[in-house]
């Protein structure tokens, strides 16, 4: 899963990040409110609704066991530098939930890196442990490793994502006027292909993409929040009036370069607000405008169809390491700093929560980028976007590595 991010900030300080007739601004309202205030793209298993489980539980800190002996060097990373410190530095290791985050590890040692392959075989078996048999392997097995930058600064940044659930039709009309489209026959990776703008408006461009369409949305917007998301859940009407429910995944983009629609409005002078409520406002008084401002941001995204049937719909998309994501347990990170399947501690306290818990590095974004910087994946539908949306906060990581 392959998402974006925008950057949005006020004139004074920073923060994270045509077919419209009748727009439903009550719907927009909550679609944009899960992006733009935190990331607008960046537990146990979960119902397909929402996650079961409070993803940011406050956890006290209990003291793990004192090191003794000497720790490792220090490991060197392109992006970042891991310093071998005691389990006890890591808040909260003695309260986590691990067994929560042993779906997500196990999903990992689907395509394991090659330093955890040989422990795969004992993670699986331990997937029916218990939390104190899970941590006693962790502390006799791993080594925890404080993830810094080269400055050695260990400070970073939180935000979150998700995957949206809208309804679409698989034929158009009646409202449903927005594709979503397959990859075009013919595209060429790392070449510029039509814009957004040329995409949906040039006859050319048009014919490339006749009978692409996998399905068509009834909302703009909605189509923006998917590509920025990079995958999405869709309830789709089938024209023998039946629903089903399916995912479009993330299969490639027209390679054009990726521009905020906050920054263009700040730089049209638009709004001085350009989170949610200055955003939301500015739709709201400029509807005529709505494709102005999605054209500012040239980037398209393509789609592939994908069945969500039995467990599958437990899950999250694939990301970047080619298993599928779990709520509350997967974060998409800058593999220059971290490798894909990489368990990592983190700690993270601000608005949207205290938690300390155990993650596994299953996925990337174009924003992530940093030593010390994590999106967190949230699940899936409104509720997962208000958290994904809330989440801007300050972060520790630890790498847990073999020893």
């Amino acid at each position: 899963m392959v998402h974006q991010t925008i950057s949005t900030r006020t004139n004074s300080a920073s923060s994270a990040s045509s077919k419209i007739r009748t727009m439903k601004f009550a719907l927009l309202r909550h679609v944009l409110a899960a992006l733009i205030v935190g990331t607008l793209a960046a537990c146990s298993t979960p119902p397909p609704s929402s996650p079961s489980a409070p993803l940011f539980p406050a956890a006290p800190s209990v003291p793990a066991p004192l090191t003794t002996g000497r720790l490792p060097p220090t490991i060197g990373q392109p992006a970042s530098r891991w310093v071998a410190v005691g389990w006890e530095e890591l808040p909260g290791f003695s309260d986590d939930a691990l067994h929560e985050a042993w779906n997500a590890w196990v999903r990992s040692c689907e395509r394991p890196p090659a330093a955890f392959a040989r422990l795969c075989p004992e993670v699986r078996r331990l997937s029916i442990g218990s939390a104190q048999e899970q941590r006693a392997w962790m502390l006799q097995r791993l080594q925890p490793y404080r993830v810094e930058a080269a400055s050695g600064s260990a400070d970073g940044l939180l935000t979150g994502y998700y995957e949206p659930q809208l309804d679409a039709a698989r034929l158009p009309g009646n409202g449903y006027n927005i594709p979503l489209y397959r990859l075009p026959p013919g595209l060429m990776a790392r070449q510029p292909w039509y814009t957004r703008q040329e995409i949906e408006t040039l006859p050319q461009a048009q014919v490339a993409l006749q009978g692409r369409a996998i399905a068509w949305l009834a909302d703009p917007v909605e189509a923006m929040v998917l590509h920025i998301q990079g995958s999405g859940r869709l309830r789709i009407a089938e024209p023998d009036g039946s629903v089903r429910l399916v995912r479009v995944a993330f299969a490639g983009t027209n390679e054009q370069p990726y521009k905020s629609i906050g920054r263009w409005l700040l730089d049209q002078n638009l709004v001085r607000d350009a989170t949610w409520p200055g955003i939301s406002a500015w739709i709201a008084t400029n509807p005529d405008r709505v494709n102005e401002l999605l054209w500012s941001n040239p980037r398209y995204v393509f789609f592939r169809e994908e069945p969500l049937t039995g467990l599958d719909t437990q899950f999250g998309p694939k990301g970047a390491q080619g298993v599928a994501l779990t709520p509350g347990r997967s974060i998409a990170v800058d593999r220059q700093s971290i490798p894909y399947g990489t368990p990592v501690w983190l700690a993270s306290s601000g608005p949207a929560g205290q938690f300390q818990r155990l993650v596994l590095a299953q996925d990337t974004g174009s924003a992530i980028i940093g030593a010390v910087r994590a999106d967190y994946f949230t699940g899936w539908g409104r509720e997962a976007g208000d958290i994904a949306g809330r989440l801007k906060q300050g972060l520790r990581l630890w790498a847990l590595w073999p020893r």
